[in-house]
């Protein structure tokens, strides 16, 4: 799990800007969104322009040079603070097995790394700092006839031990390949102008070709009835391709040109639902504005169906009406605010219970401190 992660220097973040997820409290209420004293579900408020979407973005830069995961564009332009334009600077942590990962690099832009390091229970095991050298320090066993000098080369230093090791089998090795398969299965999207991804699957794919290649339609219709859409789906031949048609007392009509985009916003979650759940499951899904379409019922229903998911989640929102303890839990409603992330449990001095009614409070400002 992402226990920490920190960024400074990362586009509208000047300053260090820390989302600590082991910062919980000892509520006994919807215990699952927390496990192992890290919040597993978790849902960031914040004013326009505070840092949200751009959250994402940092998090999810890992992306970008430990794996070949699908990367969006928008997340690596204007990729240093204006005023700052030296590095961005990364921290993350995670907790593996058990096992404390600490990884930090520091970047001139999206592509080039300038220093790089991985701590495995404060040990270091990778290090390099571009700045000073070219010779990297690798201490995992395997690696001993590793060439240690990596020259001009942008690579990471980490995706160049994992491609050039034949790693011999003990704790630290295995804890090492279970952080990168973390990082491989990290997803993130959203569906304002566009439908963007990051991470966890291999270039773009189709989502109508996947759903009825899948056989995810009859799953499809009964989502979207589920969520208050009553929907019948045909699959109906065009030009000698597949498509998915709206079934209306037997006319059918093209499904997606027509669909509104409240529906298309719960065909993209779907489509990735459903293969989180085919594929066995995502480390860690960010999903920025997730409900920007949704009525209050269908908020409530999307934050439903990811508790029911064995993966960490960060959603973003403005919404109040699923700020609500039938849900979630105080320790799990950050805000983002004047560069700071802090939980509604941390923002005030009184004693949150299950039955008081946290949006209301958050309305009459409970929360300013």
């Amino acid at each position: 799990m992402l226990t920490r992660f920190e960024v400074t220097g990362f586009k509208n973040f000047e300053e260090k800007l820390t989302l600590d997820l082991t910062a919980t409290n000892a509520y006994t209420f919807n215990e699952s969104c927390v496990s192992q004293g890290v919040i597993r579900k978790s849902l960031i408020y914040g004013q326009n322009g505070s840092g949200k979407s751009n959250l994402g973005y940092a998090i999810f830069d890992i992306i970008f040079h430990l794996t070949d995961k699908n990367a969006s564009s928008e997340s690596y332009e204007n990729y240093l603070f204006a005023g700052r334009k030296r590095a961005a600077c990364f921290l993350y942590e995670f907790n593996i097995k058990g096992h404390a990962i600490r990884y930090t690099y520091e970047k001139t832009n999206h592509h080039t790394l300038k220093k790089e390091s991985l701590f495995i229970d404060d040990i270091c095991f990778a290090s390099i700092d571009r700045s000073k050298s070219n010779i990297a320090s690798i201490e995992f066993e395997g690696a001993e006839t590793l060439e240690r000098n990596l020259g001009d080369s942008k690579v990471s230093l980490l995706r160049y031990i994992r491609l050039n090791t034949v790693f011999k089998r003990n704790t630290i090795n295995k804890i090492f390949v279970l952080f990168l398969g973390y990082v491989e299965q990290m997803l993130c999207f959203r569906s304002l102008q566009q439908n963007n991804y990051i991470g966890f699957i291999d270039g773009g794919t189709d989502i109508e070709d996947h759903l009825i290649d899948s056989g995810e339609v009859e799953g499809l219709a009964s989502f979207l009835t589920e969520a208050g859409i009553p929907t019948k789906l045909d699959v109906v031949e065009n030009l000698d391709k597949k498509k998915l048609a709206l079934n209306i007392k037997g006319n059918q009509i093209p499904f997606i040109s027509s669909a509104s985009h409240g529906t298309l916003s719960l065909v993209l979650f779907y489509f990735w639902f459903s293969t989180v759940k085919s594929s066995g499951g995502a480390s860690l899904i960010f999903i920025d504005e997730f409900d920007a379409f949704y009525c209050h019922e269908l908020s409530t229903l999307i934050v439903r169906k990811l508790i029911e998911l064995d993966s960490q989640v960060i959603l973003t929102t403005h919404n109040l009406s699923v700020m609500s303890n039938s849900l979630l839990r105080p320790d799990c409603y950050l805000v983002l605010q004047d560069n700071e992330i802090r939980s509604l449990a941390n923002k005030t001095e009184r004693e949150l219970r299950q039955a008081h009614n946290i949006s209301k409070m958050y309305r009459a400002g409970a929360f300013n401190q």
